[in-house]
């Protein structure tokens, strides 16, 4: 055996062995110290058999090293060396070479599916199978530490369902995907040969715990995809998925699963469809995928919101299923069947992004003429915020306040009325008109404070 131990092992902090010291701080942290160690530790027992790896053989077969592209960390530069390495440490035997390509690659949309959480060995493998035999799913997923609102509720089974989700890649050839909260799961998930990791809505609003699942994973290739934050915040979702971005070369994609509101509603989490919408304007070039499981809350309004975000091109879906969804140990209103998903995917209408050649023509004279109707409007917005000056100068020179409530009870009600006739939406006046009139406000109100005789001193 090896003086440094099997492959694997994590000898102290900065030690390899009597008289020879590594640095104490490794890019990634502890982590990536582990990671280096492992390295080393493998190429001392290159040879041996006892190390329980895959002959170099097999490894040669395949450029993990492509797949996970290592950075900053010390690894052996040739080629042949580092692709055993990775695929020593990795040990992602199942489909990673490739992945990362192939997930940029299908078709919309791109299905992931399983259930909210691995219960037990059989569930997960009945499930997954019954996925796998369906063939309209690209990615198996399955929560296996929950992140729960209120302690004493099934919070997963923990690490034991990673080696459940290894045996569905190997049983049924289907990629495999978990959520991580923290560096820890990323190790063990590493450790394990997971394809793919989630980011919860729940780890999504600390900035501190997504630098922390960043650093975990410096210098790998492995794909994430990063849910919104659970309250309506574009900027921390965009800053999440830049931190992520920042530290690894795999795809890095967005995931839309609604937000958190109070009172009663439709939908177990808001869509507030106008969040994603502008997170693919600011980054145009990162995948979307929708949770519809997670904003409907109810298995009979999934396909309601999965038919709507491939209406807004989003390219793909992640809906959780169980082979006994009413036993389910969380979530049970919202998961469906395996036969469900089916019917389903085969129900959704899948239109095309960009308009075809031939149609091209028509889209653009329908978009100018929208043009000149936005130009338009752009006008009236002008005249009305000058109105709107005047008024504030009348209000000062009469001593009037600038908030008249009996006025603004007046135009909600009579432009209400009025939008209501043309069959405008109430939610949709009711927002342009708070808008239009905060506006006014400050436009008022700066017209007050420039026209006012402030005493000098």
């Amino acid at each position: 055996m090896c003086p440094l131990g099997r492959a694997g092992s994590s000898p102290a902090l900065g030690t390899l062995s009597k008289g020879v010291r590594l640095p104490s701080t490794y890019p990634g942290g502890e982590i990536g110290r582990r990671a280096v160690l492992r390295r080393l530790c493998l190429r001392a027992c290159w040879f041996e058999s006892s190390s329980g790896y895959e002959s170099l053989g097999f490894a040669k077969a395949f450029d993990f090293h492509a797949f996970y592209r290592p950075k900053n960390i010390l690894i052996e530069t040739r080629m042949l060396c580092s692709s055993y390495l990775c695929f020593v440490v990795v040990k992602n035997i199942f489909g990673a070479p490739s992945l990362s390509a192939s997930i940029d690659s299908v078709q919309r949309p791109f299905v992931m599916s399983g259930p909210c959480s691995a219960e037990s060995r059989e569930q997960v493998l009945a499930t997954a199978r019954a996925l796998a035999n369906s063939e309209k799913v690209h990615l198996f997923r399955a929560g296996i530490w929950k992140p729960r609102t209120r302690p004493n509720a099934f919070e997963g089974v923990g690490q034991i369902g990673l080696e459940w989700l290894k045996e569905v890649r190997q049983t049924t050839g289907l990629p495999v995907a978990t959520e991580v909260a923290n560096a820890q799961h990323v190790e063990a998930c590493m450790e394990a040969g997971l394809d793919v990791l989630w980011i919860g809505a729940r780890t999504t609003v600390s900035p501190f715990a997504v630098q922390e699942i960043a650093d975990a994973l410096r210098g790998t290739g492995i794909p994430v995809f990063v849910k919104n934050p659970m309250h309506a915040d574009l900027k921390l979702w965009i800053g999440a998925i830049e931190r992520i971005s920042a530290s690894v070369g795999g795809p890095v994609w967005a995931m839309h699963r609604g937000f958190s509101s109070y009172g009663l509603k439709e939908y177990r989490n808001a869509p507030m469809w106008e969040i994603p919408i502008g997170l693919r304007s600011v980054l145009p070039e990162i995948p979307m995928l929708c949770d519809p499981s997670h904003i409907a809350g109810r298995r009979n309004l999934v396909h309601v919101v999965a038919q709507k975000a491939m209406d807004l091109g989003m390219h793909g879906l992640m809906i959780e299923t169980h082979n006994q969804p009413e036993q389910a140990w969380s979530d049970a209103e919202q998961q469906i069947t395996p036969q469900s998903l089916v019917t389903l995917i085969d129900e959704l209408t899948i239109r095309e992004v960009h308009a075809q050649p031939e149609h091209s023509s028509g889209l653009e004279s329908l978009r100018l003429q929208m043009d000149s109707l936005d130009e338009q409007l752009i006008e009236l917005l002008n005249a009305r915020m000058n109105l709107a000056k005047e008024i504030g100068r009348f209000k000062l020179e009469h001593g009037m306040t600038i908030l008249q409530m009996e006025r603004w009870k007046e135009v909600i009600e009579t432009r209400g009325g009025w939008a209501d006739r043309w069959g405008l939406g109430p939610a949709f006046i009711s927002n342009l008109l708070e808008q239009l009139h905060k506006e006014s406000i400050r436009v008022q109100n700066e017209e007050m404070i420039q026209n006012s005789k402030v005493p000098t001193i």
